[in-house]
């Protein structure tokens, strides 16, 4: 764990108690005289260095010893359109999607998708914040769901659609934002839509899963 989210760090003191407490001394270990970083969601561009100075059996007693600026995230901002798929799929990639340092993901309702299927941006943002302190990124990835296809393409003219198709994607170096398709890819009449934008593949030869070409687009542009 890099650092810990805490919407009290920066008070000269911290006591750490619950399963926070078991985790920081029965798993990490963490003595007396141990560093131990924490971050505010409110306030995520600053991390505040606390030291370990004492430890009981219910209590971690944490003192301030510095703080800075220390803004962690990728220098390329890449913003994904991904067409509503079943939830428990993102949750399997999402991690993984934030630590490679996609931006901003937006959940489209495209026509394939299954209207059932609700994004729980509140379970995301659980993921992303226990990511978070994983990987070392100071902010949170960001969120919208868009209708349906042709709202989305209003806000984001520019997009480049990954789809099948005979050209391959060649340079990712200027490809900061991507739309994707759930399983079953874009209808006909979305595809009328998408007529105009440039449509690109991976080199893999094989048949992606939505979640699967997500992972993929994000790590060549990325990566």
């Amino acid at each position: 764990m890099i650092f810990i989210y805490d919407e009290d760090a920066s008070k000269e003191h911290l006591s750490i108690r619950g399963e926070l407490h078991k985790y920081l001394i029965k798993v990490r270990r963490h003595e007396v005289g141990d560093r131990i970083d924490f971050r505010k969601k409110s306030a995520p561009e600053l991390i505040y260095h606390y030291e370990v100075e004492s430890i009981d059996p219910r209590h971690v007693n944490l003192r301030l010893v510095g703080s800075e600026e220390s803004v962690v995230k990728h220098p390329k901002k890449l913003h994904i359109g991904w067409c509503v798929i079943d939830p428990r799929s993102v949750e399997k990639v999402l991690a993984t999607l934030n630590e490679i340092g996609v931006e901003r993901i937006n959940f489209i309702y495209c026509e394939r998708s299954q209207k059932s299927f609700k994004p729980d941006i509140a379970r995301y943002e659980r993921i992303l914040e226990a990511s978070n302190q994983q990987c070392g990124r100071s902010h949170m990835m960001e969120f919208a769901i868009y209708k349906d296809l042709n709202s989305y393409l209003k806000e984001y003219p520019d997009v480049k659609v990954f789809d099948f198709c005979e050209k391959e994607l060649e340079s990712a170096e200027r490809l900061t934002s991507v739309l994707i398709g759930c399983e079953g890819g874009f209808s006909q009449s979305e595809k009328e839509l998408l007529r105009s934008k440039e449509v690109f593949r991976l080199k893999a030869p094989l048949v992606l899963r939505s979640e699967s070409a997500v992972v993929g687009v994000a790590s060549r542009v990325l990566l």
